[in-house]
């Protein structure tokens, strides 16, 4: 993500709405005006006229800043071995599939639909079955910090275990 150069004091209301979204803002402070306190990580300033290595290292500075806050994405290598937080789990070749398709969307609603065809790639099985190796992988997951969400009639969603609300399903609210 790339971080966004605003004019301090102009784009006071583009910086609220940027930090709402979580994006990093670095705030080119114009003439005579008071500096701006910064009050999140991903936001710092810098008075103008202006090098552009400071700028620079300023963007470089706020864009590590805002990749060490993202959660890790986790891998599935082709052997099955789920790695997430500094562990390991090993997955069987149904689980890995439908884990595979998890991680490809992760941390957005997989139909079952999609899920199925993932899993069972020359022919669908049963509802039941899906339902047990979804059961079955949220058990093996659970140490690594994930957690498989269950989306009212959408899906399933994969995310760290942190961000869940410690419900397992969740309710779909019409915008």
């Amino acid at each position: 993500m790339d971080v966004v150069l605003l004019r301090w004091p102009v784009d006071e209301l583009r910086r609220q709405r940027l930090r709402e979204e979580g994006r990093p803002r670095l705030l080119l402070v114009e003439g005579g005006a008071a500096a701006p306190r910064c009050e999140d990580l991903l936001e710092d300033w810098i008075r103008v006229p202006v090098d552009e290595a400071d700028v620079r290292a300023r963007i470089d500075a706020l864009t590590r800043r805002h990749l060490d806050q993202m959660p890790s994405r986790p891998d599935l290598d082709r052997d099955g071995l789920l790695r997430h937080a500094g562990g390991w789990v090993s997955l069987p070749p149904v689980e890995a599939r439908l884990m595979g398709a998890l991680i490809e969307r992760y941390e957005t609603v997989v139909s079952r639909d999609q899920l199925a065809r993932s899993g069972w790639p020359t022919g669908a099985p049963g509802r039941n079955a899906l339902d047990v190796h979804v059961l079955r992988l949220r058990r093996r997951i659970a140490p690594l910090d994930l957690s498989i969400r269950t989306v009212r009639s959408r899906g399933y969603l994969l995310e760290a275990a942190a961000s869940s609300a410690g419900t397992e399903e969740l309710e779909v609210r019409q915008a």
